[in-house]
């Protein structure tokens, strides 16, 4: 209520915005959105952004610092102007939506110093119903042959106060922190996707679309609502260096009435990315899949070698079988081969990606897996010696796809800062792993996987942006804390987190979270913050066309019960709807199983127990469908009774309601299947 009550005393204290003079305008396809770009007295370009008669953006100027020569921010002029409206749809080869639509309306206006340098800049707006994306782009000009970008100089002019769902950027773990909720001037230094919510009620996040040959974009408040873009750094000095022609990423600003829309509207991030350019890619296919991974993260096996190694040849048979056995089509090995003994964290350098360990014979455990319909999952990591990687990198996948691997996992653990790469003249450099070095190095791990066929699923990665659009075989990413953050110990991810993870992380793409541990517990026995039934929940509210059984097999098959969901559920999806949701609070998903009837549903709340009422409007209207519910049991709660869960089954049709209660901390999973009129 304090918060409230200090949200409604800040409404009334919204400082009012003066306006620039107009130099252009447009509105989204249904008039939802309307910018207004303007050219203030000094040349500044600068835009905003309202919804309804509601301000969200207030003029927010644009431009960039350069490192050797005047900064491109003021003393320009309109030149030129271009429009265009676009509405078609397209197909993904995988995804949460097989058909996706591209609506919006684009307005491109050149400018041009009106001093002796004349350079010329472009700005290309997209504006679509739930948002607003624009990028620069720098035309090939002789007085600007070589741009190198010190910084961005854009800004994000938040109109009304509110709060902020924010993970801090530029601290050592990358991008594994637990978010901070505060008021939006209470913003530090965040990673994109971040969301906000304006006293109003309008749901705004902003991220970034398309983050090629480029610097990832971060944003650090200013004052009050005034935000900035701030770029990754680089150990060259210049945050980017591009010849010009180039385009950067697209800004993206996303604008909704409630948490739902705020979710459904991630195709944006697809929209602004350019269509598939890998040709047919039915090669690349969602799966389930297990893993020798859990146990390291335990401590009851090791990466290295010795007498806790999980990757041997009888381990790696016995795993699977047990995937053989219960449907699942892939087993990734950690551990697998030379540089895990030592200190491999330390620089990387050991690392093989073509030799086994001794105890692992690798050819005769992927041969035994393809009888069996298990293709083994490679895993390369890095220790983020990207110079090291590339020199064996070709190697590398020629080798994996001689044994029958069709996914990596790609892994680049090592502090921000960390990532070793080698430079133009041949020095070793240190690297940000969101910087324009990253940015290349993993487009080329990708192109060069796709011309063998090879899915790539990258951890400690660079942010999603949209681009598994184009290089479709890019299929998942981490990129947030996981559920290994469970096992380890403190502190542990709380119910909340996943519950905001939803309307932040997710917004980017997939996430290979590694959900499903039915024992609840991690190293030394300690609890995970979860019920039972929130951990079948994750498969359908935390998507990846990946999903991993991320458990001990000897837990599966003393669950047997709720490991039947897992066994079950799909991974690809023809459609996706967002029943209900709130960042921070909860989100109830449905998703229809691609190419079938089939729907799933699910849903997790944070640490308050919830009373859902669902409508199933969204099922068949003329058939009947079996449900097979497993929710949270009689007193369940995540503190005090996790285990407690409800397996049944009833018949539903698309008039019926649903009620359900979820526990504090808890959740359920429902497949609906269909049998009948």
């Amino acid at each position: 209520m304090r918060f409230l009550l200090a949200l409604l005393a800040l409404v009334a204290a919204v400082p009012a915005f003066a306006q620039s003079p107009t130099v252009a305008q447009a509105t989204s396809p249904s008039g939802v959105l309307k910018l207004t770009v303007t050219l203030n007295g000094e040349g500044r370009i600068g835009y905003a952004v309202s919804r309804g008669a509601t301000p969200v953006i207030a003029e927010s100027h644009l431009g960039f610092l350069l490192t050797d020569g005047p900064q491109l921010l003021r003393n320009f002029e309109l030149r030129d102007t271009a429009r265009r409206s676009v509405d078609e749809t397209w197909q993904q080869p995988w995804g949460e939506w097989r058909n996706v639509r591209d609506r919006h309306e684009e307005l491109a206006l050149t400018f041009q110093e009106k001093d002796k340098l004349k350079r010329t800049l472009r700005v290309r707006f997209r504006i679509f119903d739930d948002a607003v994306a624009f990028r620069y782009e720098m035309p090939e000009q002789s007085n600007l042959k070589t741009a190198r970008i010190a910084e961005e100089l854009t800004q994000f002019q938040l109109v009304e106060p509110g709060e902020a769902w924010w993970a801090p950027a530029f601290e050592s773990n990358r991008e594994e922190y637990l978010y901070n909720h505060t008021p939006i001037d209470g913003i530090g230094t965040a990673q994109t996707p971040f969301t906000m919510k304006t006293a109003s009620g309008l749901h705004v996040a902003i991220h970034e679309a398309a983050l090629v040959d480029y610097s990832g974009m971060n944003i650090a408040r200013v004052q009050g609502g005034l935000l900035k873009a701030v770029l990754t750094p680089s150990s060259s000095g210049a945050k980017v260096v591009r010849d010009t022609p180039f385009e950067t990423p697209w800004r993206v600003i996303l604008v909704t009435a409630d948490a739902p829309a705020l979710y459904r509207a991630n195709t944006v991030f697809l929209n602004l990315n350019e269509p598939n350019k890998l040709g047919d890619v039915s090669w690349v296919r969602p799966r389930r899949y297990m893993g020798i991974w859990w146990g390291m993260h335990l401590d009851t096996q090791s990466w290295a070698t010795g007498p806790k190694h999980g990757a041997t040849t009888a381990y790696a048979k016995k795993m699977i079988d047990f995937a053989a056995k219960n449907g699942f089509t892939g087993l990734l090995v950690e551990g697998w081969n030379k540089g895990w003994d030592g200190d491999w964290f330390a620089t990387g350098d050991d690392f093989s990606f073509t030799e086994a360990t001794p105890d692992f014979d690798i050819k005769a455990v992927a041969a035994y897996g393809l009888k069996r319909g298990v293709h083994l999952i490679g895993h390369h990591e890095t220790s983020a010696n990207i110079a090291h990687y590339e020199s064996q990198l070709e190697a590398g996948l020629d080798f994996a796809k001689s044994i029958g691997e069709d996914t990596i996992k790609t892994g680049y653990v090592a502090d921000a800062g960390g990532v070793q790469a080698v430079d133009a003249e041949g020095r070793k450099t240190f690297e940000w792993h969101e910087g324009q070095v990253m940015s290349r190095h993993h487009l080329k791990v990708v192109t060069e996987a796709a011309k063998r066929h090879i899915a790539i699923n990258a951890h400690e990665p660079i942010k999603d942006t949209g681009l598994r659009r184009t290089y479709p075989n890019w299929i998942s990413r981490e990129g947030q804390r996981g559920m290994e953050y469970n096992a380890w110990g403190v502190p542990k991810n709380p119910p909340g987190y996943d519950a905001t993870l939803v309307f932040t992380r997710m917004l980017g793409g997939p996430m290979d979270f590694t959900p499903g541990i039915l024992s609840l517990m991690g190293r030394g026995n300690t609890p995970i913050p979860s019920t039972l039934a929130r951990q079948l929940a994750y498969y359908v509210v935390l998507y990846s066309p990946i999903q991993m059984a991320a458990d001990l097999p000897e837990n599966y098959e003393a669950n047997a019960g709720a490991f039947q969901f897992i066994k079950d559920v799909a991974t690809d999806w023809d459609d996706t709807r967002m029943l209900a949701g709130d960042v921070g609070q909860y989100a109830v998903f449905a998703r229809k199983e691609r190419g079938k009837p089939t729907w799933f549903m699910g849903g997790l709340t944070n640490e308050e127990g919830r009373d859902l009422d669902l409508p199933l409007t969204f099922l068949d209207a003329a058939a009947r469908y079996r449900a097979e519910i497993y929710r949270d049991g009689d007193g369940a709660d995540f503190r005090t009774n996790p285990r407690a869960i409800a397996i049944e089954k009833k018949e539903l049709r698309s008039t019926d309601r649903l009620k359900l209660r979820m526990a504090p901390g808890g959740g359920f999973a429902i497949r609906l299947v269909k049998v009948g009129k």
